[in-house]
């Protein structure tokens, strides 16, 4: 993941919120998960939300202004410097570290009732990490408590594939499973599923790969030869119009008890 980071770093601090034409800074966008923190912390009462992978601290930004926000203390855990740079000058209280590897004792008092959040990170750690990652995020969870992350993942297999085809042309280890199998692997690390939510998609354009992945055109045409034929996955997945490309990443709310 170290390596990942290092390779989009590029893309963090101030240059972050534009990205992706600004889906993760749109309030519009990120209000379905944001309503699904809001009922979550509702249920638990947490003394501590922690927002794992949190970045700019912008999903913390619009807790500021609700009843959880006032009512519980706010944490963003990112592994990015200049991630956080941009968070701590806008207030938000940060702790450097990675979603794998944290102790909750870093992020408040152990004895306090947590809330876990998290928005697009479980793909950093591919699909060998991703039962480990889940596996570590439930040992610092006491019994009852709240995860509730959107993760890109797919109703399809073909689609899922489809789109780990694209990012390992992109040379880069990041993976994107099935809806099922997430639910699955979840449940197998000891995590009750209570809900799992549609989120709005993220569109990938050709020029937002380019500038996040450092990619040349000679990349780009070799990407856009090589992905499947828009016939053979669906429509809102891949799109080609006049030698471009736009994937799609399919987002699921997924609300989990530990």
């Amino acid at each position: 993941m170290d390596d990942q980071i290092k390779r989009e770093a590029t893309s963090h601090g101030a240059r972050w919120n534009s990205m992706h034409g600004g889906y993760f800074s749109d309030p519009d966008v990120a209000a379905p998960f944001i309503s699904a923190i809001e009922r979550s912390a509702a249920e638990s009462r947490p003394d501590v939300i922690t927002d794992l992978g949190g970045g700019t601290g912008f999903l913390l930004s619009q807790l500021l202004a609700t009843d959880v926000g006032r009512g519980a203390s706010l944490v963003n855990l990112d592994d990015s410097a200049a991630q956080l740079d941009v968070a701590e000058d806008a207030g938000i209280s940060c702790v450097h570290g990675s979603a794998d590897a944290f102790r909750r004792a870093d992020l408040g008092p152990p004895d306090s009732c947590f809330l876990f959040m998290m928005r697009s990170v479980l793909h950093y750690f591919g699909k060998n990490g991703l039962r480990p990652v889940l596996r570590h995020l439930h040992s610092q969870t006491r019994p009852g408590e709240l995860f509730v992350h959107q993760t890109a993942s797919f109703r399809r297999r073909q689609d899922a594939d489809c789109l780990n085809e694209l990012y390992a042309m992109m040379r880069t280890e990041k993976w994107y499973p099935t809806v099922d199998f997430l639910r699955e692997s979840l449940e197998a690390e000891g995590w009750e599923v209570l809900e799992i939510l549609p989120a709005p998609p993220l569109p990938l354009t050709d020029e937002s790969l380019a500038q996040r992945y450092n990619l040349s055109q000679s990349d780009l045409d070799r990407i856009g030869n090589e992905l499947p034929r828009e016939d053979s996955v669906a429509d809102d997945v891949i799109k080609k119009t006049d030698g471009r490309f736009c994937a799609f990443l399919h987002y699921w709310i997924y609300v989990c008890r530990g």
